[in-house]
Protein backbone atom coordinates (compact mmCIF):
# COMPACT_ATOMS: atom_id res chain seq x y z
CA UNK A 1 0.00 0.00 0.00
CA UNK A 2 1.58 3.79 -0.83
CA UNK A 3 2.02 6.03 1.62
CA UNK A 4 -0.80 8.92 0.72
CA UNK A 5 -1.20 12.20 2.69
CA UNK A 6 -4.66 14.04 3.38
CA UNK A 7 -4.77 17.44 3.90
CA UNK A 8 -7.87 18.65 5.51
CA UNK A 9 -9.43 21.81 3.17
CA UNK A 10 -12.35 22.11 5.12
CA UNK A 11 -11.67 24.70 7.99
CA UNK A 12 -14.33 26.03 9.96
CA UNK A 13 -17.28 24.43 8.09
CA UNK A 14 -18.02 21.07 7.40
CA UNK A 15 -21.39 19.60 5.40
CA UNK A 16 -24.70 19.14 6.78
CA UNK A 17 -24.29 15.50 8.25
CA UNK A 18 -27.68 14.02 7.70
CA UNK A 19 -28.93 15.58 4.54
CA UNK A 20 -26.60 17.76 2.86
CA UNK A 21 -28.51 17.52 -0.92
CA UNK A 22 -25.52 16.87 -2.67
CA UNK A 23 -25.57 18.82 -6.01
CA UNK A 24 -23.07 18.38 -8.94
CA UNK A 25 -23.25 20.36 -12.06
CA UNK A 26 -20.64 21.41 -14.95
CA UNK A 27 -19.77 24.55 -16.71
CA UNK A 28 -17.29 25.19 -19.06
CA UNK A 29 -14.38 23.43 -17.35
CA UNK A 30 -15.63 23.89 -14.48
CA UNK A 31 -17.20 21.19 -11.93
CA UNK A 32 -19.59 22.77 -9.29
CA UNK A 33 -20.34 20.87 -6.04
CA UNK A 34 -23.28 22.18 -3.87
CA UNK A 35 -24.32 20.89 -0.25
CA UNK A 36 -26.04 22.65 2.45
CA UNK A 37 -23.46 23.25 5.80
CA UNK A 38 -24.08 21.88 9.25
CA UNK A 39 -26.64 23.99 10.91
CA UNK A 40 -25.80 22.82 14.38
CA UNK A 41 -23.27 25.06 14.29
CA UNK A 42 -26.10 27.83 14.08
CA UNK A 43 -29.38 26.97 13.84
CA UNK A 44 -31.26 29.99 12.86
CA UNK A 45 -29.05 29.98 9.90
CA UNK A 46 -28.90 27.64 6.61
CA UNK A 47 -26.38 28.04 4.09
CA UNK A 48 -25.38 26.36 0.88
CA UNK A 49 -21.88 25.97 -0.12
CA UNK A 50 -20.73 25.70 -3.44
CA UNK A 51 -17.13 24.17 -4.11
CA UNK A 52 -15.55 25.24 -7.43
CA UNK A 53 -12.95 23.28 -9.10
CA UNK A 54 -11.46 24.85 -12.31
CA UNK A 55 -9.93 22.95 -15.10
CA UNK A 56 -11.66 19.80 -13.92
CA UNK A 57 -10.85 16.75 -15.88
CA UNK A 58 -12.03 13.69 -13.94
CA UNK A 59 -14.85 13.54 -11.76
CA UNK A 60 -16.18 9.80 -9.39
CA UNK A 61 -19.39 9.83 -7.42
CA UNK A 62 -19.47 6.50 -5.61
CA UNK A 63 -21.64 5.18 -3.46
CA UNK A 64 -19.85 4.08 -0.64
CA UNK A 65 -21.71 5.60 3.13
CA UNK A 66 -20.25 6.32 6.51
CA UNK A 67 -21.41 2.70 7.47
CA UNK A 68 -18.99 1.21 4.75
CA UNK A 69 -16.37 3.56 5.50
CA UNK A 70 -16.70 2.63 9.36
CA UNK A 71 -16.41 -1.08 8.15
CA UNK A 72 -12.88 -0.94 6.69
CA UNK A 73 -15.07 -0.46 2.58
CA UNK A 74 -14.39 2.00 -0.24
CA UNK A 75 -11.32 3.35 -1.23
CA UNK A 76 -9.14 5.19 1.61
CA UNK A 77 -10.99 3.27 4.10
CA UNK A 78 -8.27 2.38 6.12
CA UNK A 79 -6.01 5.71 5.10
CA UNK A 80 -8.19 8.87 5.10
CA UNK A 81 -7.62 10.25 8.87
CA UNK A 82 -11.57 10.77 9.18
CA UNK A 83 -14.59 10.26 7.55
CA UNK A 84 -17.21 13.51 6.83
CA UNK A 85 -14.26 15.56 5.79
CA UNK A 86 -12.87 17.23 2.22
CA UNK A 87 -9.07 16.63 1.63
CA UNK A 88 -6.39 16.69 -0.98
CA UNK A 89 -5.18 13.42 -1.72
CA UNK A 90 -1.01 13.40 -2.24
CA UNK A 91 1.67 11.18 -2.95
CA UNK A 92 -0.75 8.66 -5.34
CA UNK A 93 1.67 6.74 -8.12
CA UNK A 94 -1.11 7.24 -10.39
CA UNK A 95 -3.13 10.73 -10.12
CA UNK A 96 -6.97 9.97 -8.49
CA UNK A 97 -5.73 5.97 -8.89
CA UNK A 98 -6.97 2.98 -11.19
CA UNK A 99 -11.02 3.78 -10.28
CA UNK A 100 -14.09 4.29 -13.46
CA UNK A 101 -13.69 7.68 -13.55
CA UNK A 102 -15.84 10.00 -15.54
CA UNK A 103 -13.42 12.00 -17.62
CA UNK A 104 -13.84 15.16 -19.16
CA UNK A 105 -11.11 16.75 -20.78
CA UNK A 106 -7.19 15.48 -20.53
CA UNK A 107 -5.70 16.22 -16.70
CA UNK A 108 -4.09 19.88 -16.54
CA UNK A 109 -0.30 19.79 -16.11
CA UNK A 110 -1.08 20.90 -12.46
CA UNK A 111 -3.93 18.48 -11.39
CA UNK A 112 -5.00 17.54 -8.24
CA UNK A 113 -6.94 14.95 -6.02
CA UNK A 114 -10.20 16.77 -4.17
CA UNK A 115 -12.07 13.87 -2.14
CA UNK A 116 -15.13 13.87 -0.13
CA UNK A 117 -17.22 12.19 2.11
CA UNK A 118 -20.74 12.85 2.37
CA UNK A 119 -22.61 10.59 4.81
CA UNK A 120 -24.25 8.50 1.66
CA UNK A 121 -21.27 9.02 -1.05
CA UNK A 122 -17.66 10.13 -1.83
CA UNK A 123 -17.26 12.27 -4.31
CA UNK A 124 -13.72 12.84 -6.09
CA UNK A 125 -12.26 15.33 -8.72
CA UNK A 126 -9.28 15.70 -10.56
CA UNK A 127 -8.86 19.63 -11.06
CA UNK A 128 -6.25 22.61 -10.86
CA UNK A 129 -7.44 24.05 -8.08
CA UNK A 130 -10.67 24.62 -5.72
CA UNK A 131 -12.99 27.66 -4.18
CA UNK A 132 -16.00 28.23 -2.06
CA UNK A 133 -18.78 30.45 -1.99
CA UNK A 134 -20.78 30.11 0.64
CA UNK A 135 -24.96 31.88 0.30
CA UNK A 136 -27.41 32.37 3.44
CA UNK A 137 -30.63 30.98 2.26
CA UNK A 138 -33.59 32.92 3.50
CA UNK A 139 -35.83 31.48 6.86
CA UNK A 140 -38.93 29.67 5.64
Amino acid sequence: MQQLTFIQLNENWDAEPNAPSVHVEFNNGTAELSFMLNSWRDKSIKQLATIRFTNCSRWNWDATNDHAWFAGEGRYAKQAPKWGEFYEVIGEETLGGDIDWEIMSTDPVNARHFLFYFRDETLEFIAADWSISIDTLPPR
